[in-house]
């Protein structure tokens, strides 16, 4: 089956590469929106879902498709993408010294059939002052990461005390659960 990928995130790319795949990169302006009254742990499996629907008219009977989805959730409340400094401030201080769950909803589907799943990922942050969030912000620009950081930069070296559950999660595709996922394909 040939695989192919409905995302442009340079990190899903790069994760579903190292997993061993080769695929094919397809996109397609989605709107992201979600009932306001969705639960926040199902918000990414939705907006995925959606990314999915968007692509899958478009495939060939012999071609899985592949959609992602990853939100930051702390006190029930979803951290987007900022959309600049001081709202990746905002959201690294909200980080600070407490717990958050990252959750990737991850849809596949072929013409023949589908399989949806989530994954969530508990990540602890330290303390952080306001010169690291500063530093952070300033030298990484983490504008086009749910949350306002990226685990593989220095913020995931310096500053995550604890992870519970999968790393290529928090960097964007649960890259073993979509290994499994794909063999019922293949």
């Amino acid at each position: 089956m040939k695989i192919i990928l409905g995302s442009a995130s340079p990190r899903r790319k790069e994760l579903l590469s190292a997993a061993g795949f080769s695929f094919e990169v397809r996109t397609k302006d989605t709107d992201e929106s979600f009932p306001s009254e969705l639960p926040s742990d199902e918000v990414a499996l939705f907006v995925a879902t959606k990314k999915l629907h968007a692509l899958l008219e478009d495939i060939d009977e012999d071609t899985v498709l592949i959609c992602a989805d990853t939100t930051v959730v702390v006190d029930e409340v979803i951290l987007n993408k900022p959309k600049d400094a001081l709202d990746a401030k905002k959201m690294l201080q909200l980080l600070s010294g407490r717990s958050h769950k990252v959750i990737t909803g991850v849809c596949l589907a072929s013409k023949q059939k589908s399989h949806s799943f989530s994954v969530v990922t508990t990540v602890l942050f330290k303390e952080l002052s306001s010169d690291e969030i500063k530093y952070y912000i300033q030298e990484f620009k983490p504008f086009d990461k749910a949350g306002g950081y990226g685990i593989q930069e220095w913020i995931g070296h310096a500053a995550i005390v604890r992870i519970e559950g999968s790393y290529n999660n928090v960097v964007g595709l649960p890259t073993h659960e979509v290994y499994e996922a794909l063999r019922m394909f293949l």
